[in-house]
């Protein structure tokens, strides 16, 4: 490595300043394109995270360093990123000559023929570190993508994906419990709301087959 690189890796590892964007959000200086982003508030983009088109953040959603959103992309509220992770929701044209698209051919004319199919991500979604996602998927709520995937199809809601391609592992919980969950919402509840909802969280809910009777329980106090 270079002397100047060494040295610029080592003004980024000392030197982190954030800028502050409106509804608490604050953007590292080493992040690019985050005017593309629509954030609904309270979250920190790290360093190396890169924006391209048009992106939504949900509400306190957390980012990892070097995440990379490579077209439309829309994510709910609560989920959390890890490090290198990659959502690319365009392709390059694979039925005529060339799937090159560069400005080096044609002044970039080639780009028209490429494609894109956005990727949604619902609320209290986990992404694990390194996970790619491709055009056109849509993920659930409460899923949880394993490190490493590569996310080609639709993920179902409270389902664990892994692998590549990604393939269902397991259902968090039971088909009652995860309608119960899509229904209780608690992502969209209020600071007030929540903080009387703050017992449910430490619950196993491995050990119940209902929210009902510890919501019962809770909201009596």
């Amino acid at each position: 490595m270079s002397f100047k690189s060494r040295l610029i890796q080592k003004i980024q590892f000392w030197v982190k300043p954030y800028l502050t964007y409106k509804n608490k959000v604050l953007v590292s200086f080493w992040a690019t394109g985050a005017h593309h982003v629509k954030f609904e508030g309270s979250t920190i983009v790290p360093e190396y995270c890169a924006f391209s088109d048009a992106t939504e953040i949900g509400f306190r959603t957390t980012l990892g360093t070097n995440n990379y959103f490579g077209g439309k992309v829309i994510i709910g509220k609560y989920c959390q990123l890890g490090r290198d992770v990659a959502f690319h929701p365009t392709n390059h044209p694979m039925s005529y000559l060339t799937t090159y698209i560069n400005n080096h051919l044609y002044n970039g004319e080639l780009k028209s023929l490429k494609t894109e199919k956005p990727i949604i991500l619902g609320n209290d979604i986990w992404v694990g570190h390194g996970v790619i996602v491709l055009a056109g998927v849509s993920v659930g709520d409460g899923a949880i993508l394993a490190a490493g995937s590569v996310v080609t199809k639709d993920v179902e809601p409270y389902t664990i994906v892994a692998g590549n391609p990604a393939k269902p592992i397991r259902k968090r919980f039971s088909e009652e419990l995860i309608q119960e969950l899509l229904n209780l919402k608690w992502w969209d509840k209020s600071d007030e709301e929540l903080e009387k909802l703050k017992p449910l969280f430490f619950v196993d809910l491995h050990e119940h087959s209902s929210l009902h009777p510890i919501l019962s329980k809770i909201l009596k106090h």
